[in-house]
């Protein structure tokens, strides 16, 4: 099999970023985005997805986190939709359920080339560290769009911020890590009755 990994620099005015991938890794990570939480965050997702992770970010947080935030889930989208190339093969259909002490969130997605994101996550506080929460919405919305997946992402209960917003980047790990995992009896096949994603 072709070795699923991926490479993209993104430089703008607002954000310096490389990324870099590898489906079938073993959740080694190495990420520096400048905001601690994201770090935080992003660790998790490639140990509990198994996806081989690299992530160097310069941004504008003179400014604010936004532009960070967003761009790094451009750019992390980007890679794994080239390191998944034509997609043949794969499960395609991915979802978890993930408790974390009181807290219980679900991920469901689809690598369906057709982008999309349902997000129905609260917060009761305004910042996570030094990361406002309103931000999250928009690191998951920009991964949706550039890794071309369909992903529905639910806080189903919890009281704890940061225990919420850990689930679901471990929810969305764990429902990636089933999808993008290929499937021996596809034969490597394309995983749709079109013939194409």
């Amino acid at each position: 099999m072709t070795a699923r990994t991926a490479e993209i620099s993104r430089d703008t005015k607002e954000t310096q970023i490389s990324v870099s991938v590898n489906l079938d890794g073993t959740g080694q990570y190495d990420v520096e985005t400048g905001i601690g939480f994201l770090d935080h965050m992003l660790e998790g997702f490639s140990r509990h997805s198994l996806i081989d992770l690299k992530v160097r970010c310069k941004g504008d947080l003179h400014i604010d986190g936004h532009h960070t935030t967003e761009d790094v889930g451009i750019v992390m989208g980007m890679a794994v939709a080239k390191a998944l190339g034509d997609c043949k093969g794969i499960t395609r259909f991915g979802h978890a359920y993930i408790p974390m002490d009181e807290t219980l969130s679900r991920a469901s997605l689809d690598v369906s080339k057709r982008p999309y994101l349902i997000w129905k996550v609260h917060f009761t506080r305004d910042k996570l560290g030094e990361m406002d929460t309103e931000l999250f919405r928009e690191w998951f919305h920009a991964f949706a769009m550039n890794a071309g997946i369909t992903l529905h992402v639910e806080n189903i209960y919890g009281e704890n911020n940061h225990h919420i917003v850990e689930s679901c980047y471990k929810a969305l790990a764990r429902s990636l890590r089933m999808a993008v995992a290929v499937d021996p009896r596809e034969g490597g096949a394309m995983p749709s009755t079109k013939g194409m994603l």
